[in-house]
Order: C-alpha cells, then sequence, then structure tokens
C-alpha cells in the first residue's frame, strides 16, 4: 500500500495544491529558449523536490520518472576512492555530493564533467542540454562552491544546475549570483488543511471535518515545545 505521501504527489506543475503563481511562472520558464540554472530554496519539506522533478517533467516529459540508481566511484587526487549514491533518468542526474564529506569538490568536478560530456540518448523535441540536481546545496565546502561555480561556466552548453538549499545563507555570492532564486515557502495552515481533507475525500475517510484543524493544532504545540 502506498503511502499519501507518495500516491497523491503532484507531478505536473498544473497539479500543485499551493504557490499556483509560483508554478505558472515554472511552466513558462520552461518555454524560454535560455533556460537558466536555478536555485531552490526554503525549509525542509516545503515542496522544493517536488517542484523540481515537476518541472523537469514539464521540460522533458514523463521519461524523467524513468529512474534508476547507481552507485558510482570517484578518484580524490590522493587515489581515495568515494563511493556517492546517484538517481537518474536520460535527462537528468539527481545527487547529494555533500555525501562524501570532505571529498565532495571531486565528486563535483568529475560528476558534472561525466554529465556535460554525454550526448541525450532520447534527442527528439529535447534539450540539448542534461540537468543535474544537487540537494542539499548549503551542506557542500566551500571548496566544493567554487569548482562548482568554475564547472557550472564551462559546461553551460551542456548541461544545467538545479540547486536545493534550505537557506542561500551558506551559498557563496558567485553561486548565487549564477542562478535564478526560487523561494518555496512552507505552506500555510489553510493550504495544509485544505490538502489533508481533499485527501481524506479522495480515500473515502468519514473522518470529522474538523480532524485536519486538530492535526495542525496537536502539530503546532508539539513544535512549540519540542524544536
Amino acid at each position: 500500500m502506498a503511502l499519501w505521501v507518495d500516491k497523491y504527489r503532484p507531478r505536473e506543475l498544473s497539479k500543485l495544491d499551493f504557490h499556483k503563481d509560483q508554478a505558472e511562472n515554472l511552466r513558462n520558464l520552461c518555454k524560454q529558449s535560455d533556460f537558466p540554472h536555478l536555485m531552490f530554496y526554503g525549509p525542509s519539506g516545503a515542496g522544493k523536490k517536488t517542484r523540481i522533478m515537476c518541472l523537469l517533467r514539464e521540460m522533458y516529459g514523463s521519461g524523467v520518472e524513468r529512474l534508476r540508481s547507481e552507485t558510482m566511484t570517484f578518484t580524490t587526487p590522493s587515489n581515495r576512492k568515494v563511493e556517492v549514491m546517484t538517481v537518474s533518468s536520460n535527462y537528468h542526474l539527481e545527487v547529494n555530493p555533500s555525501d562524501a564529506g570532505m571529498y565532495d569538490r571531486t565528486v563535483v568536478i568529475d560528476l558534472i564533467k561525466q554529465v556535460a560530456q554525454t550526448h541525450q540518448i532520447e534527442i527528439s523535441g529535447q534539450r540539448e542540454f542534461k540537468v543535474i540536481v544537487i540537494s542539499e546545496g548549503d551542506e557542500l565546502t566551500k571548496d566544493a562552491q567554487h569548482a562548482l561555480r568554475r564547472t557550472m561556466e564551462k559546461y553551460v552548453a551542456t548541461c544545467r544546475i538545479i540547486i536545493s538549499v534550505n537557506s542561500t545563507s551558506r551559498i557563496i555570492p558567485a553561486i548565487r549570483s549564477r542562478c535564478l532564486g526560487i523561494r518555496v515557502a512552507a505552506p500555510n495552515e489553510t493550504e495544509i488543511v485544505s490538502i489533508l481533507q481533499n485527501t481524506c475525500k479522495r480515500e473515502g475517510l468519514a473522518l470529522p471535518w474538523s480532524w485536519p484543524n486538530g492535526l495542525w493544532t496537536s502539530r503546532s504545540v508539539i513544535s512549540d515545545e519540542h524544536f
């Protein structure tokens, strides 16, 4: 049985439940020939990953959902082997370079180089570039960020970077200035309650109409007391 969070996760920008104006702006952005590097920023759980995947689907179609997982091995200048898990389609690759710890610089340089030099497997009607999605970009070391800045400039013809961060304050100005910032604020109480009510209705659950509001209140109390 699928979790609700997976079962009802929006797959298209037009189906997003909140920040609808932003979703429309992203759809218009996909139509531009000069697509920029992007930085999605906002609190954990606000919907950055969902919006990134919807954006990729808008650009490339359903092929971005045919995913494969792979452990990639990188060699540091000191000949140390570093393994990092990636998830990819024919059009994009998702990675968290900070998983490599102090060796994240090597991962950033080698990974972008590999992706940028690999041709699209399916090129009919698609973009000429691939996309690398970097998760937890604000966890990258400063060395890795400087390497990212140089590498994203070098391979801009064949590669675009989408960075997901909780806060832009830990990202160097040179990267911030090269990315279009997309702020994803956390949904408010009204939006969350509406989503919960609609989900219950779609599941055929005969729960009290006030239940989502009570859940929100309980969540707020727990957050105030324990976080």
